[in-house]
C-alpha cells in the first residue's frame, strides 16, 4: 500500500485522513506468472496499481498473431482507459509476465474518492497525462528506429525490464522475429 501512496504524493498533497480514506478503498492482489488480469472483451471494472512485477498488454492482428503492445512494471497504473472510460470491451489482454502484486481501486472506489477528496481529480489527471506522454514517447522513439537501434535503446529506456521478460514478448514488442532478436543480440 506504501507504494501506491508515495506514488499518489509524487502529484499532489494528500493528508493523513485522505491517504487512510485511500487506503480503506484499496484491495491487494495476487496473480502469478502468465495468468491474465483482463482477456479481450472485458469491460475494465478497476483501477490497478502494480506494486510488485510485470504486466505485458497484447492484443491479436488481423494475421491472428499476438503482438506485445508494451510493458508495465512497478509504480504504474494498470487499465485501458478508453474503455474503461466509456464503459466498453477492451481489445487489449494485460497479462503478468512475472508473479505480481496490485492494489485495485474499484469503479465505485474512484467515484468516492472524486467526491471526497478536492485534489483526487487533479492527482489522476497527472499521473493520466504522465502515462499518456510516456506512451508517445516510446512509440515516436521506436518508429525512427531500425530493429538494433530499437533492442539497444529498450535497454537503456528499460533496465529493471532487461532480465525479466521472456524474449518472444521482446521480440513481439520490437517488432521482429525471435530469430532476428537472437541474430541482433549475437551481433551487439
Amino acid at each position: 500500500m506504501n507504494a501506491l501512496i508515495n506514488y499518489l504524493l509524487l502529484f499532489g498533497d494528500l493528508n493523513e485522513q485522505q491517504i487512510s480514506f485511500i487506503s480503506s478503498k484499496c484491495q491487494e492482489h495476487k496473480i502469478k506468472r502468465d495468468e491474465f488480469y483482463q482477456e479481450a472483451s472485458q469491460i475494465p471494472k478497476q483501477f490497478a496499481f502494480l506494486s510488485e512485477g510485470v504486466f505485458r498488454v497484447s492484443y491479436y492482428n488481423n494475421k491472428g498473431d499476438n503482438v506485445t503492445k508494451y510493458f508495465l512494471d512497478e509504480d504504474h497504473f494498470v487499465v485501458d482507459l478508453e474503455s474503461y472510460n466509456q464503459n466498453k470491451p477492451s481489445p487489449e489482454y494485460i497479462q503478468a509476465v512475472t508473479d505480481c502484486t496490485y492494489i485495485s481501486l474499484s469503479r465505485d472506489a474512484m467515484k468516492d474518492l472524486s467526491m471526497t477528496i478536492a485534489v483526487w481529480d487533479e492527482i489522476m489527471n497527472k499521473i493520466i497525462s504522465k502515462a499518456l506522454t510516456e506512451k508517445v514517447t516510446k512509440i515516436s522513439m521506436m518508429m525512427a528506429e531500425d530493429a538494433t537501434e530499437r533492442y539497444l535503446n529498450f535497454f537503456s529506456r528499460f533496465p529493471k525490464l532487461a532480465n525479466r521478460i521472456p524474449l518472444s514478448h521482446l521480440a513481439s514488442y520490437l517488432g521482429i522475429t525471435q530469430s532476428s532478436l537472437s541474430r541482433i543480440r549475437r551481433t551487439v
